[in-house]
């Protein structure tokens, strides 16, 4: 097997490991509000949650076809690679930028702090591309219409949206008693979540997709014109069964979050934000646009609390997320920068080896982090406390009399 074939092999793992970080970083985005309001029990909302993703990601290629050549400039008008650039140094681009989203994931769910894996992911690259290529490597365009604006507008979108959801849905049901309102919400909120979690499947499992292509055409595996009619089914597969695993796992410290965190939801709120959401994503992704589930979920979660007259919104809490989504395009894009430095500079095998090293020995030490303060299915529940943060209570918070939870 030659160099090139063991860089492409390591790069396409490191690929799949990054598509399974993004799927337990972002499990919250479609079950946290699910999970806080006892319409789901935590283990069943997994795991619906993955099946969805699963399948959502068969669905569409169009975010795939966007990766492919919208952030990177590594080919010309032909279908070479521009010059100056060999396909080992292509590799390392992108290998070295996977590494950078996967740290950055992994740094912010240690924190709980719902940031974009799709902005760590484009960071990673962009700061990857920068370093080999300066400035002529990046799509700047692309970036700045499929990327920057859309990463702008769609936090203050969703929050619109979702308030207005919400004042809908408390106005036609003020005659309703509370308990009624509940339960009922409760049930259409396992539909909402779960169109969510198939939104995010058509959206971020392609992401992933879409940087195994532009591997597989740096190396003259696949042809770029061929990525918008579709993709080799391994690619596809493989994908979708790691950010359902990912799912599955339960990003925890995420979902307590943005369950319990930032706004007291109740479910006519949980309702209107994940419609909210789910509705937006999946317009994103039919447009090829790749949209961050994160800033979505969390402006819609945000926008119930400003829609319910009398309702508690955190903003402190939110202040901190807007602090790691504005850091998140600079800091992947520093690690990813730094990453290729040091493989380039260690040559070829050797460099990408070095670097996948740093990515082990750097996640096993978040995780075991984690584990100091652990959060999972048992306390992601528990009482919220400002000055303790992700912290969680001796013991699970019981669901309150009325707010039983509702079965698959």
């Amino acid at each position: 097997m030659t160099v090139e074939m063991l860089i492409l092999v390591l790069l396409v793992v490191t690929a799949l490991g990054f598509d399974f970080t993004n799927g337990f970083h972002d499990t919250g985005n479609a079950m946290a509000t699910s999970i806080a309001t006892g319409a789901l029990k935590p283990k069943a909302a997994v795991t619906l949650s993955a099946i969805l993703n699963l399948v959502g990601a068969f669905l569409s290629v169009e975010v795939a076809a966007t990766i492919t050549k919208d952030v990177l400039k590594i080919q010309d008008g032909h279908g070479e690679l521009i010059p100056g650039l060999d396909t080992t140094k292509a590799l390392l681009i992108i290998f070295a930028g996977l590494v950078g989203g996967i740290l950055w994931n992994l740094f912010t769910w240690l924190f709980g702090l719902p940031s974009s894996s799709s902005h760590a992911l484009f960071g990673g690259l962009i700061g990857a591309g920068l370093a080999a290529l300066g400035t002529s490597g990046i799509n700047w365009s692309g970036i700045t219409a499929k990327i920057l604006i859309p990463a702008l507008l769609a936090p203050v979108i969703a929050c619109v949206v979702a308030s207005c959801g919400t004042w809908l849905v408390y106005k036609i049901t003020a005659a309703l008693a509370d308990h009624q309102k509940d339960d009922g919400f409760r049930y259409g909120q396992i539909a909402t979540a779960s169109l969510l979690s198939l939104a995010h499947g058509t959206g971020d499992a392609q992401k992933t997709m879409g940087v195994i292509a532009l591997a597989l055409i740096a190396t003259g595996h696949l042809d770029a014109g061929s990525v918008s009619h579709g993709l080799p089914f391994w690619v596809v597969l493989t994908c979708a069964i790691a950010i359902a695993l990912g799912t599955y796992l339960g990003g925890w410290r995420i979902i307590r979050t943005l369950g319990k965190g930032l706004v007291e939801i109740a479910p006519p709120q949980g309702f209107s934000a994940d419609a909210s959401s789910a509705s937006i994503i999946l317009t994103s992704s039919v447009a090829g646009m790749p949209l961050s589930t994160t800033h979505v979920a969390t402006g819609s979660i945000l926008g119930t609390g400003v829609g319910k007259k009398g309702a508690q919104v955190r903003w402190q809490v939110a202040g901190r997320m807007v602090v790691a989504w504005v850091t998140t395009l600079p800091a992947a894009a520093l690690v990813g920068a730094v990453c290729f430095a040091l493989a380039h500079m260690l040559g070829n095998l050797g460099g990408a080896i070095a670097i996948f090293a740093v990515l082990v020995i750097l996640s096993a030490y978040m995780y075991w982090q984690a584990q100091q303060n652990k959060v999972d299915h048992s306390n992601v529940n528990a009482d919220w406390d400002d000055d303790r943060g992700l912290m969680p209570a001796e013991a699970p918070t019981p669901v309150p009399a009325g707010r039983e939870t509702a079965e698959i």
